[in-house]
Parts: C-alpha cells; sequence; structure tokens
C-alpha cells in the first residue's frame, strides 16, 4: 500500500509545477479563448455549481466574480434542479459547474438544463473527456495531471488559478490576462515554493494530536480557504472542524472559542485582512489558541503559518498551501493515513 501520506505529500508538493503549467501558452491560451467567449455573449450574472472541495474553488470564484467584474454571482443548489425538478430561467447567466472529476451526475444535470434554458455553460475540470465537460459549452482542462491521494489538493489550487485566469482575462475585455498581470502571476510558482518550504505546519502537528474539535475562520477571499482547511482536516484526520466567515463567527459561534478548541485565522494583507482585526480581538479577549495564516504576526496568536505577502485576489493560491501540510501533518500524527481516508473514494456520485 506505500507509506501513509506519501501520496498527498506528492501531491501537495507538485503545485508550484501546475501553477507554472498552467500559465504557459498551452494552458492560458485556451483559457483566453474561453474567457473571449464569454466576453461576446456578455452574461448578466454568474451561477457556480459544485460539490466539496470544488465548491470552495467556485466561492473563490464568486468573490472575484464580483469584485473585478461587478456582476452578480452565487452558488447554484444541485438539489433543487435533481431532486424538486426546478427548472430556472437562466437564458442571461453565465453556469459554471467546478469538479476535479466532472463525474459527479448532479452538476452535469445542471448543466445541461442551464444549457436548455439558454444560458452559456462552461466546465472548469481535470478531466476534458468527463460528463461534465461533454454537457457544457465550453471547457477548462486544470491540467494538473494525476492525483495520488483521495484528498484534493493540486486539484482544488489549480482551479483556483483557471478561475483567476479566466476572470482577468474577461475583466481584460479581450479574454487575454493583461501583460502586468500575466508578470505578476508568474512569480506564483516560486512564491508557492516559498510558502511550502516553511516547517512550521508540520512543527505544529503534535500541539494538536489530541484537539476534540477546531474552528477555521476568515473573510472576503480568505473565507474559501478556511472552508477547505476545515474539510481536509476532517476527511484526513476525521477531526470535527467547523468553519466560520469572521462576520459569521462573531454572531454566536464566538461562544465555541476557549483555550482548548484551536482556531486558525486566514489573515491576508488587504481589506479581508483588515475585517478581521474585531475578530481577533474577540478570540484574543476569549484566550483562544489562535494560528494565524498571513504574511504578518498578528498580537496574541500562538503561532503563524508564514506565506509571502500578495494581493489577497492572489492569496488564496498561497495561504491554503501550509494548511494542506498541516492536515497531512496532523493525520499522521493521529495514525490515520491521509492518502485513503476511511468510506471515501476519488470521485462521488450525488443526484
Amino acid at each position: 500500500m506505500g507509506t501513509p501520506g506519501a501520496g498527498m505529500a506528492a501531491d501537495i508538493a507538485e503545485q508550484p509545477g501546475v501553477y507554472a503549467g498552467l500559465l504557459e501558452p498551452a494552458h492560458a491560451d485556451p483559457i483566453a479563448a474561453v474567457a473571449a467567449a464569454i466576453v461576446e455573449r456578455r452574461p448578466r450574472h454568474v451561477v457556480f455549481t459544485a460539490r466539496g472541495t470544488s465548491d470552495h474553488a467556485a466561492l473563490y470564484g464568486a468573490y472575484l466574480t464580483e469584485i473585478r467584474l461587478g456582476l452578480p454571482a452565487g452558488l447554484a443548489s444541485p438539489s433543487a434542479v435533481t431532486v424538486f425538478g426546478a427548472r430556472p430561467d437562466l437564458s442571461d447567466a453565465l453556469v459554471v459547474g467546478v469538479s476535479q472529476s466532472g463525474g459527479s451526475p448532479d452538476l452535469t444535470e445542471v448543466v445541461r438544463v442551464a444549457r436548455e434554458s439558454g444560458a452559456l455553460t462552461l466546465a472548469i475540470t481535470n478531466n476534458p473527456d468527463s460528463a461534465l465537460a461533454g454537457a457544457a459549452e465550453l471547457h477548462i482542462d486544470v491540467a494538473a495531471g494525476h492525483e495520488r491521494a483521495v484528498a484534493a489538493t493540486k486539484t482544488y489550487t489549480a482551479e483556483l488559478l483557471a478561475l483567476l485566469l479566466l476572470v482577468e482575462g474577461i475583466r481584460g475585455g479581450s479574454g487575454s490576462v493583461p501583460a502586468d498581470e500575466m508578470r505578476t502571476l508568474a512569480s506564483l510558482p516560486g512564491l508557492a515554493e516559498t510558502a511550502l518550504a516553511d516547517p512550521t505546519a508540520a512543527d505544529l502537528a503534535p500541539r494538536y494530536r489530541f484537539a476534540a474539535r477546531l474552528v477555521t475562520t476568515g473573510r472576503g477571499y480568505a473565507y474559501p480557504t478556511a472552508r477547505e482547511a476545515a474539510l481536509k482536516l476532517m476527511e484526513t484526520s476525521y477531526l470535527p472542524a467547523l468553519s466560520f466567515s469572521g462576520a459569521d463567527l462573531l454572531h454566536g459561534p464566538l461562544a465555541l472559542a476557549d483555550p482548548d478548541v484551536p482556531v486558525l485565522a486566514v489573515v491576508g494583507a488587504g481589506p479581508g485582512g483588515a475585517a478581521m482585526r474585531e475578530v481577533l480581538t474577540r478570540l484574543d479577549e476569549r484566550r483562544a489558541d489562535v494560528v494565524t495564516v498571513g504574511p504578518a504576526d498578528v498580537p496574541g496568536a500562538t503561532a503563524r503559518l508564514a506565506v509571502p505577502e500578495v494581493d489577497e485576489r492572489l492569496a488564496p493560491l498561497l495561504d491554503i498551501l501550509p494548511l494542506q501540510r498541516l492536515a497531512l501533518a496532523l493525520a499522521l500524527a493521529r495514525g490515520e493515513n491521509p492518502d485513503a481516508p476511511r468510506g471515501l473514494a476519488k470521485v462521488t456520485s450525488t443526484l
């Protein structure tokens, strides 16, 4: 069966290379062509549909869409279509299905129904031969390669970068990402290497080996990262992890915080990070054990998972990396095999 965690470790380590590959013309140019097709159709709003890890990538895409494009965006409820038979009018929408495998029937059905209603449909997958890719008018291959572990890592971050390239291409008006933006994105592989080289995540794992539960939090672009971190911890370590936006945490769940409940707080260097200040102050008042993820130390925090400082749009592609390493190290510390979590398969089919 191999060494426990070896597959997940290899997948995590390949992410800088995946970034570099997606930024090459062979993959960036097809994404630009998709962006150009979307510009031509001029959708009035964007609806994402996804499950699991890809749902968090889709949430990132929704933030990008509203902030960078000024278009309303949201996440569809697939069961409205597949269980309740709803047929929403999506004729003015861009409907985007996000899935590593492209194999979940409910997402395929949402895209099929949306296309029938007149929507422009796009599939973003790691499998161009999948049912989801076939159902959509447009397709983006995230080109992450084979993922060894059941828990998604490199396919998630590849989805993030594909969405970023897509949105920035649409914003540019021609489909192509502006040259100055591409120069910025070209730094991502090296920055990812830096983030992965920090040993703090592995060093923290023994501290939380016997934790009974954990909270993750962030605001804006950091919120999808908090949600994805919670999922990774739950599926690899079987550790109950609750994820909240920083704002929602103050509306009641703050009562969970105490010295025995670790809190992972994603705190960037922009507006979202600034919006976390009150949250961090309140957590400090409750003497919570807070570990931050970000480019700068936060007073009162137990430790920091360091990442390079970048624009908050780009931060999710770096912030999740040490959190993936923490999930891997914590699973191994708890005697689990994160490559093959019990009861889970690589492709999950839901209706």
